[in-house]
């Protein structure tokens, strides 16, 4: 799976939270009330897969009330220690309650409903594009099964529009969302196509499932995340097709000159899923 520098993740993180879909929320909190009730739990654990250096579980654990115990999944140890630094930690609840946090260093793609046995929420950003398909419909099985509320925000819906336009722009855009679905150590990426199929196989499997959009909206006062962003849809776009490199050179050149002059607007879609499990039956 792709992995991300801090520096780009520290970067990121003010635009991400001002992009979230804030109406998802209230939705989480009345699901996890209804289970309080039902549980003899004290506390609600939440797993952030891919979690990076934190960001999710900053923005998201003052938004939700009760006692909250975080499981932080990643791959990249050198990550998962910077999340668990105490500066990088949620620091109180909606409510002001405790909120706990440990790390699990793991493959989030061979998570079971037997690991997620007592989960409350699955959450996650800027994940689904890096699965397949078949990751994606295992996660989703195993999130039903155990009877999780899922929350996957950030997922990039492969439309860009930057201001003012520019007739190279589609070009740049068609071949960085081809490298998106690219097939990577012998994986076919979703892409820009991921919550469509997230959200099809989640409601396949009999799940509520709710998408909102999240776009990043970069100005002026966005120049250096902006600037990192463009280099970086360039330079994938050029990867996935090489014959946009001698254009692309003066297009970058020229598009940071106007970001750099704060003459640049850009917006980057996203969109945020929510799914939440299906009613169990009570027996008797």
């Amino acid at each position: 799976m792709t992995k991300y520098a801090p520096s780009w993740l520290q970067l990121r993180e003010d635009a991400d939270a001002a992009a979230r879909a804030t109406e998802l929320i209230e939705p989480v909190r009345s699901f996890l009330k209804t289970q309080a009730l039902s549980s003899t739990q004290d506390e609600v654990v939440i797993r952030d897969l891919g979690c990076g250096t934190g960001s999710l579980g900053r923005w998201l654990a003052r938004r939700l009330p009760g006692r909250q115990r975080w499981i932080l999944h990643d791959r990249d140890n050198d990550l998962l220690t910077h999340a668990l630094a105490r500066t990088s930690r949620p620091d109180h609840a909606l409510d002001g309650s405790e909120v706990t946090v440990v790390t699990e260093q793991r493959d989030i793609t061979e998570l079971t409903a037997a690991d997620l046995a007592g989960t409350s929420l699955v959450a996650a950003s800027a994940l689904l594009d890096l699965l397949t398909a078949e990751e994606m419909t295992r996660l989703a099985e195993a999130c039903v099964e155990a009877g999780c509320a899922v929350l996957f925000t950030l997922s990039v819906s492969g439309r860009v529009v930057l201001s003012p336009k520019e007739k190279f722009d589609i070009e740049i855009s068609d071949a960085f969302n081809a490298h998106q679905r690219r097939v990577t150590d012998g994986r076919w990426l979703l892409g820009p196509d991921a919550v469509d199929v997230a959200f099809g196989v989640f409601e396949r499997l009999g799940a509520t499932v709710r998408r909102a959009s999240s776009h990043w909206r970069l100005g002026a006062d966005q120049s250096a995340l902006t600037a990192e962003w463009l280099a970086g849809w360039v330079a994938a776009a050029c990867d996935q097709r090489a014959e946009l490199v001698p254009d692309a050179d003066a297009y970058l050149q020229w598009r940071l000159s106007q970001c750099a002059a704060g003459e640049l607007n850009a917006v980057i879609q996203h969109e945020d899923l929510l799914v939440l499990p299906p009613k169990r039956e009570v027996a008797g």
